[in-house]
Parts: structure tokens; sequence; C-alpha cells
């Protein structure tokens, strides 16, 4: 009985660290969905749910946490040795603060949500985005513009700081850049996805 139970968490620990294992091929979207074939289906209902491309959802996760589950941002030093505090709250696939992803599972979320689960990452950032259309005035296909105002928060976009942060914008247009990527790749392969989960084809 005492091996069973080891073996049996023996396997759950693995199992644990796969889930948080990004996909060996980030910079194409059809090696990822078909490595996961799973999250093609967690994108697309988030895609519909709030009306936003799911290269655009997949950029922005891409960009924020490169589809490691357990991200955060590395910690700050002390005295230019110790390790300090990290910087921010950020988590997760979509590195979400602890009160955006409060504000997400009281309004449009689960209470059990975790930032951790790729399914409700990729709703969150579609919430998010869709957020930004309404407060921001932002397309939901304008990668660009959604991840300025994902990183600087609906406030901080409208002020217009983030036109005075070149490094941010220079991000921002990686993101655009990986997201037409992503649109063109997917236009190539949704098919099989489309087949596999008997649904019909994505229109973005």
């Amino acid at each position: 009985m005492p091996s069973l139970i080891l073996a049996v968490t023996a396997l759950l620990l693995i199992s644990g660290g796969c889930a948080t294992h990004p996909p060996r091929h980030t910079r194409n979207l059809c090696d990822i969905f078909r490595e996961r074939p799973e999250w093609y289906d967690d994108a697309a209902a988030a895609g519909e749910r709030w009306g936003i491309p799911i290269p655009v959802i997949m950029a922005i996760i891409d960009r924020e946490s490169g589809f490691r589950a357990d991200a955060k941002p590395p910690r700050t030093t002390c005295l230019f040795i110790f390790p300090g505090p990290r910087p921010s709250s950020a988590y997760g696939y979509p590195q979400a603060l602890d009160a955006t992803w409060n504000e997400y599972q009281s309004q449009a979320g689960s209470r059990f949500a975790d930032r951790d689960d790729f399914g409700d990452a990729v709703d969150f950032v579609g919430w998010y985005c869709r957020l930004s259309r309404i407060r921001c005035g932002i397309s939901n296909s304008d990668a660009y513009h959604l991840y300025i105002a994902y990183h600087e928060g609906h406030a901080g976009y409208n002020r217009g700081s983030w036109r005075k942060k070149p490094g941010l914008k220079r991000i921002a247009g990686s993101v655009r850049r990986r997201s037409l990527q992503y649109r063109q790749q997917l236009s190539s392969c949704e098919g099989e996805f489309k087949r596999r989960s008997g649904c019909c084809l994505w229109p973005f």
C-alpha cells in the first residue's frame, strides 16, 4: 500500500511539471495547437465569447509569459546580492495582477478560475481586450493598441502617456507582428482543429 501511494504521488508531481512546460515551438500557432489541441478549443471559446481573434489573444500570452503557466516577474535585488520582492503580483499565463484577476472573477469568470489554467487565462485576455474595445475604442483586431492597453491599463492608455514610452511601443509592435504571423499560420491549419472538434471555422 505505501508503494502505491508513493507511485501515485510521483505521477501527480510529474503531471504537474508537464502541465507548466510551454509548447516546444511557440513561434508557430499550428504547432502549438497540434501539441496542445485542447488549447485551440479554449482559445476558440474565448474568441467567440469576447469577439477577439485567436491570434491576438495568443500573441499577447506569448509576449506576457511565453506560455509558461507559473510565470512571475523576476525578483528585484537587495544590496545587489540578495533576492528582493517581485515588482508586481503578475502571475500565470496572462501575467494578470491580483486586483485585475479579482475583477475578472467577479465580473466574467468563476471564483475558482486560476491564472495558471490555460482556459481561464485565454478567457481573461479575451475579456480584458473586450473591455479595451469598450473603454478605449480599440478595434478588436488591433493587437498593437490592445497590448498597450493590456500593459498600461485602460486609464493609462486613455491618458496617452504610453506615447512617450518607445520601449513599450517596440514591444507592442512585436506583439502585432506575432499576431499577424499567427493569423497567417492559423489560416493554413485551422480546419484540422475544427474538424476534430466538429465546429465551424473561425471567421477572423
